[in-house]
């Protein structure tokens, strides 16, 4: 089969696992991925702010915010904004529980609430070692994607106020918060009919449950070692651990580099 474009999950898959970093034999395969004319997408949590490694390493095409926000070079292929009355409802609400919020743009800001759960989440997520800048007018802002920090029981009390979101769970202590769905898969469609490229032609990498819809969708979908099991479990193949070259390993092993 000849893949057009390869879709990559960040934190764990593209970085290490373990140390946040990533390793010379990724950077390495993406080079030669992209020396090949394939087109190499980055598909993260991540806010597009926290892509500058990654755009030093050639990658131009991004989704970002967990499918909200899907930009190629300076061209926005794609969002997904939020209505601003209904994020200030959230906002306004979720100081009254003193929950925590994030707020994906091109940049990545929270609420200021801050608790031990939400920053071992952040480490967890988007390899953060502190919490974002807190942005007040954060509202009048297009926002892409809108998390709340919660356990099971919180999140209750939200359905009950909010009946007309959606509450999606995709880490033990994080929630989407969509009026309109967002995902990755939904963007990648996007992106794919803009290129013009089959999905039978796509190749994805991941490592969490966030990532299940994106490699159920492509023609190729490779889970990391370290990955969740349930990701394993539908994957096509699963290679090694992102600490153990784990990109380069299933590339080559499929030809493709």
């Amino acid at each position: 089969m000849s893949y057009k474009i390869v879709f990559f999950d960040v934190d764990g898959t593209l970085t290490d696992h373990n140390s946040g970093e990533i390793s010379l034999s990724t950077k390495l395969a993406i080079k030669s991925l992209i020396s090949k004319g394939i087109l190499v997408v980055a598909a993260t949590g991540r806010p597009l702010s926290m892509c500058k490694e990654l755009q030093d390493l050639g990658i131009e095409t991004f989704i970002t915010a967990n499918g909200g926000y899907v930009k190629h070079k300076q061209q926005v292929i794609h969002k997904v904004p939020m209505n601003k009355d209904i994020i200030l409802e959230v906002i306004e609400f979720a100081r009254s529980e003193n929950n925590g919020l994030s707020f994906y743009t091109e940049d990545f800001s929270m609420n200021g609430v801050k608790e031990k759960e939400i920053l071992t989440a952040l480490k967890e997520t988007l390899s953060l070692d502190d919490y974002p800048f807190t942005n007040r007018l954060i509202h009048r802002q297009e926002v892409f994607l809108l998390c709340l920090f919660a356990n099971d029981e919180t999140v209750k009390k939200y359905i009950q106020r909010f009946p007309y979101l959606t509450f999606k769970r995709w880490h033990p202590y994080v929630l989407n918060v969509l009026l309109e769905d967002v995902s990755k898969s939904l963007a990648i469609v996007k992106m794919l009919e803009f290129f013009g490229i089959d999905k039978s032609e796509a190749i994805a990498f991941g490592d969490g449950e966030n990532d299940i819809d994106m490699l159920e969708l492509v023609g190729l979908g490779i889970a990391m070692g370290n990955g969740s099991e349930k990701l394993k479990n539908i994957a096509d193949f699963v290679t090694r651990k992102s600490s153990e070259d784990g990109i380069h390993y299933a590339l080559k092993k499929y030809g493709i580099i």
